[in-house]
């Protein structure tokens, strides 16, 4: 019997695994359905490129057919390993505009305002900068600048300073405008993975147990409160009872499955699946979102880019030893080592763009791969107004849920899209690129605004960052409320990016890490002080503000 048992060890599980088990009074069980993060292809940086397009520590879902895409199916890589995501990511740190958290809690949700949350960002933070207004030093996850930068990267950012796009040293900042350098969740040159800062370090805690290779079927009820989880391992299946809280961390689309396969959602799906309704909550796996992408892909002579090209060989033999020696050079990059934040209108108040840049020609998510060198650049909407759902393929736990993003769907989307390409082309096209320009891909003989639509649903994608199935609010499709708790039942929590409302501004991987820190300071709250809400939620509020401190 365990106080806390946390379902999937990704970004936010791993987290709350970590912040749960420092109490040594209370017993924490957390199950994985990936192995262990022993891969070195998930320590080493530049082994996302084969982590990302391929099964192997990754669940590497499909989704149904979009018609907003002309039929095809999208991509959704999500992590199957401890860390989850996080260890299979560009590393990016990225928390999205203060706005972002503002409106949730406009939305109704007390305790989410970025005043709210920038406490928990900044006491997780190991900035290797320092610590100042918004960044915190000491906390378990590195943020460190890239050790070795593409000098055609830092074309990208002179061309966008070109453009009139400034230079920004810090996205994360007081501005998130303008263009410049990611921070990555790196240490000494190797991923910092939420598994390597939060979980490894205590491993060793005998009140804490990690269970890998351990599948999720369903919670399991009393009633209406949840008591444990039924799970496969090695082909048996098993139960671990909860006597505290079940808390889902399984991600947008993990975490809805499972409240579905457990009896929790929409009732009409639910009895078309043969499933018994313990608990009517028509939101479970509606509200999904997802940043669409569109990709440019450019030739270029420079072999300071990823490629296939015999001189590339011997280089990249050499940029081997000295990552072995030095953990520094090629091996060491994100490939999306520059980016920014742009507006797509100047009426716009906040950037509803942003740009990844990767120096290397990324096609078809890495599934294929091109000869020659070159570079790309992934331009996405921040706040796109289409929504999809997730719903369940079968009542077996092993299938796959159905992913419909519903990419595009909105018209306004589209449009915002035409002026995202029209703007990102104008940078690659300015004087900083002369010198390592090479043939544009795809892309050179699109000019009039149709056009450009046409070949918008012929390869827009998403750019792997799902949320909202498991959204947070108080009305008829909210999910969760402001603490995280499954509306109507007991003993039941979601703390994942699957409770974000509205798609935050840039990568969710930092923001899902910050929820697991916020919940889990809920958590603590709530078991240490009498149930009364006033003071519960007074106390949390107290708490936030001292955080940083």
């Amino acid at each position: 019997m365990f106080d806390y048992v946390i379902v999937g060890g990704g970004s936010a599980g791993c987290v709350l695994a970590n912040r749960l088990s420092e109490d040594p009074s209370l017993r924490v069980c957390l199950l994985e359905a990936g192995p262990a993060d022993r891969s070195p292809l998930v320590h080493t940086p530049v082994g996302a490129l084969a982590l990302v397009p391929r099964k192997h520590l990754n669940w590497a879902y499909n989704t149904l057919p979009q018609s907003g895409l002309n039929g095809r199916r999208g991509y959704q890589p999500r992590g199957k390993v401890l860390g989850g995501s996080s260890a299979i990511n560009a590393m990016i740190y990225s928390r999205g505009h203060r706005r972002d958290y503002d409106h949730w809690a406009e939305l109704g949700n007390t305790g989410w305002s970025f005043q709210d949350v920038l406490p928990y960002f900044k006491r997780v933070e190991n900035n290797e900068r320092g610590a100042d207004d918004y960044h915190g030093v000491g906390g378990p996850l590195n943020v460190a600048d890239l050790r070795s930068t593409s000098s055609v990267s830092a074309a990208f950012v002179e061309a966008a300073q070109q453009c009139g796009i400034p230079y920004n040293p810090d996205f994360n900042g007081a501005e998130q405008e303008g263009a410049g350098f990611y921070q990555v969740t790196q240490k000494n040159g190797e991923r910092c993975s939420a598994a390597r800062a939060f979980l490894t370090p205590v491993l060793n805690r005998p009140n804490l147990q990690v269970l890998t290779d351990a599948h999720t079927i369903r919670v399991v009820f009393e009633d209406k409160r949840a008591v444990g989880v039924d799970y496969l391992q090695a082909g048996l299946r098993k139960t671990v009872r909860a006597s505290r809280e079940v808390i889902l961390s399984a991600g947008a689309f993990g975490s809805p499955q499972i409240l579905m396969l457990s009896g929790v959602g929409p009732s009409t799906h639910l009895q078309s699946m043969g499933i018994p309704v313990l608990h009517h909550l028509p939101g479970v796996g509606q509200n999904l979102q997802d940043h669409p992408d569109f990709i440019f892909l450019n030739k270029s002579p420079s072999l300071d880019t990823f490629g296939i090209s015999p001189g590339f060989t011997l280089k990249l033999w050499r940029e081997w030893r000295r990552y072995q020696s030095e953990r520094r050079g090629m091996f060491t990059s994100n490939f999306a080592e520059a980016g920014a934040f742009i507006k797509s209108h100047s009426l716009q108040p906040i950037p509803d763009l942003q740009i990844h840049f990767v120096i290397g020609m990324v096609e078809d998510h890495a599934r294929k791969l091109l000869l020659g060198h070159g570079y790309s650049a992934h331009v996405c909407i921040l706040r796109p107004k289409s929504r999809g759902q997730v719903q369940l393929a079968s009542i077996n736990a092993l299938d796959d849920p159905l992913i419909d993003v519903n990419m595009l769907d909105h018209e306004d989307d589209l449009e915002v899209m035409v002026r995202a390409y029209k703007l990102t082309r104008g940078i690659l096209r300015a004087p900083a690129f002369s010198l390592v320009r090479g043939k544009e891909l795809h892309t050179a003989d699109v000019h009039s605004d149709d056009e450009i639509r046409a070949l918008l649903r012929q390869r827009v994608d998403c750019i792997y960052h799902p949320v909202g199935t498991c959204k947070m609010g108080q009305g008829e499709d909210a999910v969760v409320d402001a603490e995280l708790k499954v509306h109507g039942l007991q003993g039941l929590r979601v703390v994942d990016a699957s409770i974000m409302p509205t798609l935050i501004g840039g990568n969710t991987n930092a923001p899902t890490i910050m929820i697991g820190e916020k919940a889990a300071d809920m958590i603590r709250q709530r078991r240490m002080l009498p149930e009364n809400a006033d003071q519960v939620d007074a106390a949390i509020r107290t708490n936030a503000s001292q955080v940083a401190a």
